[in-house]
């Protein structure tokens, strides 16, 4: 996202191209989104005849001081860029526009225009929709810009103030210098430069920070800005040695001075840094040791108790394990055989003489079958297997073939 230097650039443009002439029409987009807090055509309305006379700026935030109030601010949001018709910017690379491009730009969802009386144009684009344009008073009195901190670049704090400070705060590095109520202008590429510059890590804690280190944080953070300003915020021109140019680059592949990149998250933001260069010191350090050593712990014992499992499965093929093949296949038979037990049906008693009551599978047919139940079976002949009847005659006797078998029956012989 645009940071002090490319809002700085754009600053600059309007003040050289812009100030000390008059607006004479206006046109915004129709998009309550951007345009927060007044109607677009309020906002066109209030600038028509009036002179820009100057452009200022505070953090990421610009505005135009007209001759007298109300004045427009801009807050850049993540791809707000200022553009000039018929004038070559230097701009961030992730908003760049080709100048060939027609004017205005069909390619941004957002754009704001002003028309000036030499016949100058200039826009405010948003191609991602999270910039703020607001018509205020007093830009300076009111939120944001009146809650933000000293700007990194027209405030800078003194050495003495600067090293106090960062002793009375326990956040991470990285999380306060994107706090912009503590340092306004600096976002997460300069945040990264400034640290890998002053050789901090990260996640070091600020009251941590050696009075060295901090001096040499403080040097890092004017250097960076003034280059990147001097350059007009065009990447191309920033120093070789600058980790800038390989923080986008995949981890594993992103190296700077032939040192390893590596990624870690600071305040929900991703941090790149080199930790042969950039190492934790103190307390901070002996706790990233802890927190290594309990995951090293952990990981072992996850470890052994996995190995530990597969010491009490029983081997393929041997004696406990066959044992426990043949308890499971009695337990899966277990159920069939109370499903063939109960299938068998148990012969009545009629007179001195049992007959089966009816064949294999009989009662589950008249069960299953509400229709069935209460009927009157027909009587079946012999059974196939054993020769003999498998029902009783109308008067409740016995067939005579059926007592004829029975007797017929070997006896069993008396020892």
């Amino acid at each position: 996202m645009p940071e002090l230097p490319e809002v700085e650039a754009a600053r600059l443009a309007l003040e050289e191209h812009c100030v000390g002439k008059r607006i004479v029409r206006c046109s915004a987009a129709e998009d309550t989104k951007v345009i927060d807090g007044v109607a677009p055509s309020r906002l066109e309305a209030a600038l028509v005849g009036r002179t820009i006379a100057a452009a200022r700026r505070k953090g990421k935030n610009l505005w135009l001081l007209l001759d007298s109030p109300p004045s427009p601010s801009f807050q850049f949001g993540m791809a707000g860029a200022i553009y000039i018709k018929g004038v070559e910017l230097r701009k961030y690379k992730r908003s760049a526009v080709s100048p060939t491009e027609e004017w205005p730009s069909t390619y941004y969802f957002f754009e704001y225009l002003c028309y000036l009386d030499d016949g100058l144009e200039f826009s405010f684009t948003d191609k991602r929709r999270f910039a703020k344009i607001r018509l205020l008073d007093n830009p300076e009195a009111v939120p944001p810009i009146s809650e933000l901190g000293p700007d990194a670049l027209c405030e800078p704090m003194q050495l003495d103030d600067f090293v106090q400070s960062f002793g009375r705060k326990n956040a991470p590095i990285k999380s306060l210098l994107l706090d912009q109520s503590f340092i306004s202008g600096i976002g997460n590429w300069m945040a990264d430069e400034v640290l890998y510059q002053a050789r901090i890590h990260p996640m070091q804690t600020s009251s941590k920070i050696s009075k060295e280190k901090c001096k040499a944080l403080h040097r890092c953070i004017k250097e960076v800005i003034e280059k990147s300003v001097e350059v007009g915020a065009d990447s191309n021109e920033f120093p070789e040695n600058w980790i800038f140019h390989s923080r986008e680059k995949k981890p594993g592949k992103a190296f700077v001075d032939g040192k390893k990149i590596d990624f870690v998250t600071v305040g929900g933001r991703t941090s790149a840094y080199v930790p042969e260069l950039q190492m934790l010191d103190g307390a901070d350090a002996a706790a990233a040791n802890r927190s290594k050593k309990g995951r090293d712990n952990a990981e072992e014992n996850v470890g052994k108790t996995s190995k530990k499992g597969q010491k009490a499965a029983p081997k393929e093929g041997g004696k406990a394990a066959q044992k426990m093949a043949v308890d499971e296949e009695e337990e899966d038979d277990e159920p069939a055989k109370r499903r063939a037990k109960g299938a068998k049906a148990r012969p009545k008693k009629v007179g001195n003489t049992r007959a089966d009551d009816h064949e294999e599978g009989g009662d589950e047919d008249e069960e299953s079958n509400p229709a069935n139940r209460g009927r009157r079976r027909p009587a079946k002949g012999p059974s196939k297997k054993e020769g003999r009847s498998s029902d009783v005659d109308d008067e409740g006797s016995p067939d005579k073939e059926e007592t004829v078998v029975a007797a017929k029956r070997p006896q069993r012989k008396k020892r």
